[in-house]
């Protein structure tokens, strides 16, 4: 598990990543030996093919790093909060709540969730100099080392290196934060799947570049204005009243926006003032800005009434087109002697195409987002949060009703209450995960003082305060209002040096302290959801004998350390004796097990092959 993934990091370098992608697309240009035949490659591009040997692109100190941490597999576990799991409104429940760093998050949710994703909304650190961002991580690499991993001489290594370990907040450390984040989000999209960003101008510049890298300039969609002030600041000479949230599509071709509900006041638009029987319908006037000088004309309508465009403007319609609306009854002559087409409520979309600009009337503003909050909360719990009404909007332009959410930098929840208000108000099955950091409260904090040590319980606090208002609001919803909480943790040094000194080919450890040091519940789930069947799959307990093991599908997992001849005994006869047991991999917890041990199973899951049930069964063998 654990000294598997560290094996495997330790192989991992630069373009790790972007090697494994062109494995999928062209395994043909890889030989035996995993290396890349560049003739075989240089020969699927003969033909017509324009190839530019210059352009220009975002570079800074700290990329490469970046790439690489894209590359490096996680080495948490994932531990199940299951006293909160087995509550009632949580136990059945599909949404997630996960706390722990999202690079770590992210790259389990790839195990299970690659390609799953249908929008991804994220309010990540805005880099202003006031909001506390700096970037430091935990990686302990040399100079030496990390120079041969990034191809780049030991004076870069170490300036790179300096740069993740000091506390940077340039902008090269926030985009060494973000790169391998939306590098690894990308990937969790679905082909028709969106990313929403929040950002402000101190960084928005760099993330538009950074995103036309990752995503493709081909695949930005919009970068939305929310107006999120209504009033001017007189404190100095330019008053910000906006934010950015920058949206890019995993392909735009395959991706388009929902339309937005028609508010109250453009419902209102459409009138009946002479009772027609098509219903209420809008002005639209016959005549536009722009035409042709060529199509100028003058019409008499059956009923006497004379119309040409007005001085500067031209036709909007021929007069074939008019005569045509005339006889049906589609043209209103007004009193003033005006003529203008009905264009009806029942003929046009079923909603509104979203402008870039949106309003705080609309969507709400930062003053109104901080009450929101603190009628729910109390007050100065989290200081400026995103608004229900602008993640809903979110939500609404971007999904059907059994998609997916996720958003990785959650603070206060806010996607999670809006993502169960849209279910409670459209009958919606939307399912959303959320990823928050354990950071700590500083102490003169309103939240310490009512009693939240870390963010992520106020994250989990609101939505659980959320849930409740919903369920008040809407007695007779079936809305998914719980979730299943998770913690990622890191393994201690104590427990790796552990690790690295068991020798599968000596006895096992008397009291297994290996797996108590995990716990059985939090392997199982690690392992869950890296055979991808992500955190709420059906799992059965099987018994073989007096042992204990877990059946997914095509996965049966051996855990625990008490198996024998019987239990040996007793999966041989469920294999032969039941037509509907019958996993493909066998998934054994190396730690448990006596090389004895192991060698008795594979020998005995072997002669299934000659059976008449002809089974192979494939044996992982984890550390």
């Amino acid at each position: 598990m654990i000294r598997d993934i560290v094996d495997k990091n330790e192989k991992v370098n630069a373009g790790t990543y972007e090697m494994k992608k062109l494995k999928e697309v062209i395994p043909q240009c890889f030989n035996e030996d995993n290396t890349f035949d560049m003739e075989k490659f240089q020969s699927l591009l003969k033909g017509k093919i324009n190839i530019r040997n210059e352009g220009y692109g975002l570079h800074f100190l700290g990329k490469s790093y970046a790439r690489m941490l894209a590359s490096l597999d996680t080495e948490t576990v994932i531990t199940p909060n299951e006293e909160h799991n087995a509550k009632s409104e949580n136990k059945d429940s599909e949404n997630i709540y996960i706390t722990g760093d999202n690079l770590d998050a992210l790259k389990h949710l790839l195990k299970s969730y690659i390609r799953k994703i249908k929008c991804i909304y994220i309010d990540p650190p805005y880099n202003t100099g006031t909001d506390g961002f700096v970037y430091k991580d935990s990686f302990d690499f040399k100079a030496e080392e990390l120079a041969e991993r990034l191809s780049i001489d030991e004076d870069e290594a170490q300036r790179v290196l300096d740069l993740t370990k000091r506390g940077s907040a340039s902008h090269s450390a926030w985009l060494t934060f973000m790169y391998p984040r939306l590098l690894l989000a990308r990937d969790l999209l679905t082909d028709d799947g969106v990313i929403f960003i929040s950002i402000d101008d101190n960084e928005q510049a760099n993330l538009r570049l950074l995103c036309d890298e990752i995503f493709g300039e081909e695949n930005f969609v919009a970068d939305f204005i929310w107006n999120n002030k209504y009033t001017v600041s007189n404190d100095t000479d330019v008053s910000y009243q906006h934010e950015h949230i920058t949206c890019f599509a995993k392909n735009r071709s395959n991706f388009n926006l929902n339309l937005l509900d028609r508010t109250e006041k453009q419902n209102k638009m459409y009138r009946n003032k002479d009772n027609d029987p098509k219903g209420a319908w809008k002005p639209t006037p016959l005549h536009a800005r722009s035409g042709n000088e060529n199509n100028l004309y003058e019409i008499t309508f059956p009923n006497g009434v004379v119309w040409k465009a007005p001085t500067g403007r031209y036709p909007r319609y021929s007069k074939e087109r008019l005569l045509e609306l005339y006889n049906s009854g589609e043209l209103y002559f007004n009193e003033n002697g005006g003529i203008d087409k009905k264009t009806y409520l029942s003929e046009v979309r079923n909603g509104v195409t979203c402008g870039t600009f949106w309003s705080y009337e609309v969507v709400g503003h930062s003053h109104g987002n901080n009450e929101e909050l603190a009628n729910l909360m109390g007050k100065g719990i989290f200081n400026d949060p995103k608004g229900v009404p602008l993640l809903s909007r979110v939500v609404r332009l971007s999904t059907g009703k059994n998609d997916i959410i996720l958003d990785f930098f959650s603070g206060s929840a806010t996607t999670a209450h809006a993502v169960m208000d849209l279910n409670a108000k459209d009958n919606g099955n939307r399912k959303f995960i959320m990823v928050q950091l354990a950071e700590e409260i500083a102490e003169n904090k309103p939240a310490y003082k009512a009693g939240y040590r870390t963010i992520d319980e106020i994250g989990r606090e609101r939505i659980v305060r959320a849930a409740k208002k919903i369920r008040e609001e809407n007695p007779d919803t079936a809305a998914d209002l719980g979730f299943k909480h998770y913690v990622l943790n890191d393994v201690s040094d104590n427990v790796f040096d552990t690790l690295e000194e068991f020798k599968p080919d000596e006895n096992l450890i008397s009291d297994n302290h290996i797996l108590n040091m995990f716990g059985a519940k939090t392997v199982l789930t690690t392992w869950l959801v890296y055979d991808g069947y992500g955190f709420s799959p059906e799992v059965e307990i099987v018994k073989f004998g007096e042992y204990t093991a877990y059946h997914c599908q095509k996965h049966l997992y051996f855990i625990y350390d008490n198996f024998d001849d019987e239990a040996i005994q007793a999966l041989i006869e469920k294999y032969d004796g039941d037509g509907m047991f019958n996993p493909e991999n066998l998934i054994v917890f190396g730690y448990s097990f006596t090389w004895t041990q192991m060698q008795m199973i594979k020998d005995n899951l072997h002669r299934l092959k000659v059976t008449d049930r002809n089974i192979a069964v494939n044996i992982d063998i984890r550390y």
